[in-house]
């Protein structure tokens, strides 16, 4: 378990197999005794039990009282279920090469505007402070969650800018929860190749004494110290009820400084328990009429709730065309007067194709508005405890 006044050093320290600083014999083993390359392997069906104490040094008196209490063991799974790939064989040739998110000519005509204008030194700066937001330390582990009204409203993409910017600016482990078995397509938006352990896998093995390298034996591991929990094995049918998500949720939110979830849409039982749970939530919504309509609508529901609930939303208002049939800043403005706060993700090329997400095709506006939207509800996130 991390040190209460450390935790995130402890967590990192972990991940990378460094042993910690000496402590006191009765104080257990340290998370440094799992080897660094445990990190990548997925637990055995029958893993080895785990050390609850530090083995008498020479100069040990013999007398010296045992343990009182016997070594810890992580629960055995049932049972270990076979890897899938995300993408089937057989697909997997149809994917064409990824797009740029903007045109060439977008990009050329931006950069030399940056050039001879001092725009550059300006786009800097604001990087930099919004930088410094997301990397603001947290005593406990924030968790954000992410849905929408209707499918297709860009709720897994907006979960995964902000898990992949989380990932970057942080020093800490990120985890990204899938909590949308029904075929949902966050690791393939992840870029995850194989699936094996799910979140309700997990809910029957988590234990209070396992440390972080116990826990990322059953997560896929994704760039930048993020991993990622999915939610189904991409079967249809999978099912994933409150109590094994709520079980899951407590026992990783020690581990992870920030954790995003991709929930169901509303109303779905497991949505509705992941918002009122969630220290921040993101509503992700088209910028379309019947988006906003629908928006609108659940927004103003949202202020018979108590107030922290609207306060601590944010709509992530996403074009999913490069001309949308609205003016998307007078649609923006009616959704801030309910009291949410609303960010616009402008159209992008890369992000609208689907498939993998790669950070350096997308369009500059785009990257600054996922990292602006990150720091706003990291910020939101930090205000409720």
């Amino acid at each position: 378990m991390p040190n209460a006044d450390n935790w995130q050093g402890d967590v990192l320290r972990d991940l990378r197999g460094t042993p910690p600083p000496q402590r006191a014999q009765s104080h257990g083993a340290a998370h440094g005794d799992h080897p660094a390359q445990e990190q990548r392997q997925p637990p055995q069906e029958q893993p080895q039990p785990r050390t609850g104490a530090r083995a008498p040094g020479p100069n040990t008196p013999v007398s010296s009282p045992a343990p009182a209490t016997p070594p810890a063991r992580a629960r055995r799974p049932a049972r270990s279920p076979d890897s899938r790939p995300v993408v089937d064989s057989a697909l997997s040739g149809t994917a064409r090469r990824p797009r740029q998110g903007e045109p060439a000519a977008a990009r050329v005509s931006r950069a030399i505007r940056r050039i001879v204008s001092s725009s550059a030194a300006r786009e800097v700066a604001e990087i930099t402070r919004t930088a410094e937001r997301i990397q603001q330390p947290v005593t406990t582990g924030r968790q954000i969650a992410v849905t929408s009204i209707r499918g297709g409203a860009g709720k897994t993409t907006v979960a995964a800018l902000l898990g992949t910017a989380y990932a970057h600016y942080r020093q800490d482990p990120v985890l990204l929860v899938e909590a949308d078995p029904a075929l949902g397509s966050l690791p393939l938006r992840l870029g995850a190749e194989t699936l094996r352990w799910t979140t309700a896998d997990l809910a029957d093995i988590v234990e209070p004494q396992m440390s972080l390298l116990d826990v990322t034996g059953y997560l896929v591991q994704l760039p930048d110290n993020a991993w990622l929990l999915p939610g189904s094995q991409g079967r249809i049918g999978a099912m994933l009820d409150t109590a094994a998500y709520e079980r899951v949720m407590v026992a990783l939110r020690r581990y992870f400084g920030v954790t995003v979830v991709d929930c169901e849409t509303l109303p779905a039982e497991v949505a509705r328990v992941a918002l009122s749970a969630a220290q921040a939530r993101v509503l992700a919504a088209p910028a379309t009429l019947d988006g906003i309509t629908s928006t609108y609508a659940v927004l103003q529901w949202m202020q018979g709730l108590p107030r922290h609930m609207i306060a601590g939303t944010v709509v992530a208002l996403t074009s999913t065309t490069s001309r949308p049939g609205i003016d998307v800043e007078d649609a923006a403005e009616k959704l801030r007067s309910t009291g949410a706060t609303v960010h616009v993700l402008p159209h992008d090329r890369h992000l609208a194709a689907g498939g993998a997400l790669r950070t350096e095709l997308l369009a500059r506006p785009t990257r600054l508005a996922a990292t602006r939207l990150a720091a706003e509800v990291f910020q939101l996130s930090q205000k409720r405890r």
